[in-house]
């Protein structure tokens, strides 16, 4: 009977924690928003005549996928990467991180966090003001065109986001 009441206490336990546990969903960006971005970002520079590799991570900071545009150099893959780990890292554009460092000496030393490259074309990617994920754009000649190339690919997906 003892036995019977603890099960009966364990099931209910389960019953009432399973709602509550559903109420908090984590938010990430899916394979097809994140192909559609990388596609979108590439033909963009592409378009502008620049050769580029884009990179997207999740939420976490790990590779979701990584494109890399014909004639590109070979450091943008690993470029790409580091950039949009930057971003994700600080939940803001690569080169408003820049812009920061140089604003506070203090911060000087955020180049050296492994992983982290400050240089344009790294961008957060959102749902509301939550970071799911982040793209890096790395071989046009700049990284405000990287960067421009990123949020043509990001607004191709708005509506993927949720």
């Amino acid at each position: 009977m003892r036995k019977g009441f603890a099960l009966l206490a364990v099931l209910l336990g389960l019953a009432w924690a399973a709602p509550a546990s559903a109420q908090t969903a984590v938010k990430d960006i899916s394979l097809k928003a994140a192909q559609q971005l990388a596609n979108v970002t590439l033909d963009d520079c592409t378009k502008k005549g620049f050769k580029v590799a884009v990179t997207v991570v999740d939420r976490d900071g790990r590779v979701k996928l990584i494109i890399r545009g014909d004639g590109t150099g070979p450091h943008t893959l690993s470029t790409s990467r580091r950039k949009a780990f930057t971003a994700l890292t600080f939940k803001a554009t690569t080169i408003a991180t820049i812009d920061r460092v140089a604003k506070n000496p203090g911060a000087a030393n955020l180049k050296d966090i492994s992983g982290v490259l400050l240089l344009g074309g790294g961008v957060p990617i959102k749902v509301g003001n939550e970071v799911v994920g982040a793209v890096g754009v790395s071989g046009a000649p700049g990284g405000d065109k990287d960067e421009a190339c990123a949020m043509v690919g990001l607004k191709a997906i708005e509506g993927m986001l949720r």
